[in-house]
């Protein structure tokens, strides 16, 4: 009996026009002389399996004998973040991993970013693995390898929850992300002491930062978070633009999605979710909590001011009526830790 060719799902429209910019962008680039190049970002792991992400980007290599650091490297330099939206990404493109001595080749997805696990066995605390691709120089990321016995940690929100972005302001994103000098990006009173603070009180549990944000930000963020004192933690961002059938991927999904794949991956770890009233993290961590009691040990809400709230377009309306979850509300990292420690 012959048989017949499964058909692939047909990409959105909007995947197919993302698609042909790309490689428009990547053909003018690369007549430009650009070079595939690693982006390392922090990942993070158990004992025997490790989550390792970075992405591929298309960059001019410095001249012979300069001194000048590739952008995402240049720590010192005022970079408005603009320059952040303006690398060309390269999809579909096999890059090597390499773990103590084991090495895996994996494909970078549409957008270039690398998000997979490898199955190693390694010792808890910070680690350091290696990536690159064909063309591109070998670079080194940093994983944190979870042990077995952590039974608390945390998944922490970024905007407006760590930093003031006035995310949902339409104007004042744009500005704050295009256009602000990131060393004037606003840290959130109090919010470094108090994740401090709990990482004291819990030696060794992991810290998690969940964001909708970009990974175009990534450097930008790590940055800012290691300048204002946070705890050292992976990003979870997420890559901007359409989905195979999306017109415009969903932050919340995202959110969600990462919530249980910690709760999965760490079974016997309760967590502390921190995030704000200005967005969707209320629902989000209430719906994780209800669906996931032995997960979750408080919920930390960030109070918008009231004009964050009004110019946010109001306040989450999210109730947890009969909800067991421990939740804690005030404007600033002082007064949740007045309540949470």
């Amino acid at each position: 009996m012959r048989s017949h060719p499964v058909a692939l799902p047909r990409l959105h429209r909007a995947a197919r026009i993302d698609d042909a910019i790309h490689e428009f962008r990547e053909k003018w680039a690369r007549r430009r002389g650009h070079l595939p190049t690693v982006i390392p970002y922090a990942g993070y792991g158990s004992v025997t399996r490790v989550r390792v992400l970075g992405r591929v980007l298309l960059a001019k290599p410095p001249k012979p004998g300069s001194r000048r650091a590739l952008p995402w490297r240049r720590k010192e330099e005022r970079v408005r973040g603009w320059r952040s939206f303006t690398s060309v990404p390269v999809g579909s493109v096999d890059v090597t991993i390499e773990i103590e001595g084991i090495v895996r080749t994996v494909k970078a997805d549409r957008g270039g970013v690398v998000d997979t696990t490898v199955d190693v066995e390694l010792e808890p605390g910070w680690h350091t693995i290696t990536m690159h691709t064909e063309g591109s120089d070998t670079v080194e990321a940093p994983v944190n390898i979870v042990a077995p016995d952590t039974d608390f940690g945390i998944v922490c929100d970024i905007d407006d929850t760590v930093m003031v972005t006035a995310l949902p302001r339409p104007f004042l994103a744009f500005w704050n992300t295009f256009v602000l000098n990131e060393h004037a990006r606003t840290p959130t009173p109090g919010m470094a002491v108090f994740l401090e603070r709990l990482t004291s009180a819990h030696p060794g549990a992991p810290v998690i930062y969940l964001s909708t944000g970009a990974w175009n930000v990534a450097p930008t963020l790590t940055r800012f978070l290691s300048r204002n004192l946070y705890p050292r933690g992976p990003l979870l961002l997420t890559d901007w633009g359409p989905t195979p059938d999306r017109f415009f991927r969903s932050g919340p999904e995202h959110k969600r999605s990462n919530l249980k794949r910690l709760a999965e991956q760490f079974p016997d770890i309760r967590w502390v979710l921190i995030g704000d009233d200005g967005q969707h993290d209320e629902s989000i961590y209430g719906a994780f909590a209800r669906e996931n009691p032995g997960s979750v040990e408080a919920i930390a809400i960030r109070q918008l001011s009231p004009s964050e709230a009004v110019l946010a377009g109001g306040r989450s309306k999210s109730a947890h009526p009969g909800d067991a979850t421990r939740w804690v509300y005030a404007p600033d990292g002082a007064g949740l830790a007045a309540q949470m420690l």
